[in-house]
């Protein structure tokens, strides 16, 4: 059956690692693959409040939800992955067998380069249907025999050691991207199997004993600052624990060389790679962001977007960049070299992030879908609106080590007529909109006495 319509995408639906925790709201939604592979397609989730009320088409009879089966992408060379009941996008074709020991064989067919040429020479085109996966001629002991000796146990539990599914089991050793899981790691961040999400054959996982290296606020500095040890002491603890016996300078030097810092240090690759290879990974949606003050020898502080409400806000304005700012000062006073430069820096970085606590223009948050009196004041962001939305004012305020590939002009299609800003924007989907703190304070105010 075809998969969900939203109608509106950047409203319903988020990647996974946008929201802390996984709740009733949201549901994950299996989508398709670059190329065929065993288990991927596994980034995103939906927004499942509604049950799909005021999607274009939700799909809630379809009966390949709980099923297993194999999932498909409709378009150019048919990718392949392997489907385990989720509700899934319309760029998705599900083929689910009717008897469960025919999904091996369906599998290594669909898998395979006979697959797409059956389905080719039945339709050219560049977007096939969902009917036409399944239109095709299929010799069920031909592909029994070839799936037997392909996979002689069967077909393989559901794993996944890329930190961009939510199979993956959240520790850096065996990750394709090691240190980027260890930093997510240090800041307190955990994949949803760690918060209790499971999948058929793929439980949720107990503690894995690097929680004690989490940071309890989600504020972890680069140069020492606020009692707390430089970023790099403390993520090679972390990483030091998670490979045990394997960890030595050579495995740190073998890390940073696939980061492609060969040769540099563990703070080089902090201060100077990470955050643009963070972005990268996930999307140009990053859930830890990389603070700081335009200087490489200055102040800069990685952070959990989850845990950064306004009291940390503040805490990292007044604490830890008030702490190096005390000593910028000092160092002015001793004569220190480059110190009145840093302390400039510094204090100019605490303008900035003090106008985003405020939120006035244009650093304000802006959410389309929600009417004006629901628009956030000043820095209380809503993490169910994702990254895209919440970094803005971070963006604007210039105080991030690599801004984010986003925009925030017109999304597809057209809103109905009951949006809230409908007749604001003649139905276009604006996301390039400000409002003063005075509009919004009143909009409540009004709201209250109704």
């Amino acid at each position: 059956m075809r998969g969900i319509v939203m109608g509106d995408g950047e409203m319903w639906s988020r990647y996974f690692w946008e929201v802390d925790r996984l709740r009733n709201r949201w549901r994950f939604l299996q989508s398709t693959v670059i190329s065929t592979r065993m288990y991927g397609g596994r980034e995103q989730i939906i927004d499942w409040s509604t049950n799909g009320d005021g999607m274009l088409r939700p799909g809630t009879e379809n009966e390949a939800y709980g099923c297993a089966g194999i999932a498909m992408g409709q378009i150019g060379g048919l990718p392949a992955t392997l489907y385990t009941g989720e509700l899934y996008d319309n760029s998705t074709g599900v083929i689910v067998p009717r008897k469960s020991e025919h999904r091996l064989p369906i599998w290594g067919f669909c898998s395979s380069p006979d697959f797409v040429e059956a389905v080719r020479t039945l339709d050219q085109k560049m977007n096939v249907t969902n009917a036409t996966l399944i239109k095709v001629p299929f010799d069920l002991a031909h592909w029994q025999k070839v799936a037997a000796e392909k996979y002689p146990n069967g077909l393989p539990q559901p794993f996944s050691s890329d930190p961009t599914q939510w199979l993956f089991n959240g520790h850096p050793k065996g990750a394709e991207n090691s240190l980027q899981v260890a930093v997510a790691r240090l800041l307190g961040y955990r994949w949803p199997r760690q918060t209790g999400s499971s999948f058929p054959d793929c439980p949720a996982l107990e503690p894995d004993g690097l929680e004690p290296f989490a940071d309890d606020d989600g504020i972890v500095c680069i140069p020492a600052a606020g009692q707390e040890q430089p970023a790099e002491h403390r993520l090679r603890a972390l990483l030091a624990a998670a490979f045990g016996a394997e960890w030595s300078a050579a495995k740190e030097g073998e890390l940073l060389a696939q980061a492609g810092y060969a040769g540099k240090g563990m703070e080089d690759w902090l201060r100077n790679g990470f955050a643009e290879q963070h972005g990268k990974l996930f999307q140009q949606r990053p859930f830890v962001w990389h603070l700081w003050d335009g200087r490489k020898d200055g102040f800069s502080a990685l952070v959990n977007y989850h845990k950064l409400d306004r009291a940390l806000l503040d805490k990292l304005i007044y604490t830890y960049l008030g702490d190096w700012i005390t000593r910028q000062e000092s160092g002015v006073h001793s004569g220190e070299g480059g110190s009145d430069a840093r302390l400039t820096a510094a204090r100019d970085l605490q303008r900035r992030l003090k106008l985003i606590a405020e939120g006035e223009p244009p650093f304000d948050i802006f959410v389309r879908w929600k009417p004006l009196a629901q628009q956030p004041i000043g820095w209380e962001p809503d993490l169910n609106d994702g990254v895209r939305l919440n970094i803005r004012p971070f963006v604007e305020a210039g105080v991030l080590r690599k801004d984010p590939n986003v925009n925030w002009k017109k999304d597809r299609g057209a809103d109905p007529a009951s949006a809230p800003w409908f007749k604001v924007f003649n139905g276009d989907r604006i996301n390039d909109h400000h409002l003063t703190l005075a509009e919004k304070r009143a909009a409540r105010n009004v709201k209250g006495i109704l």
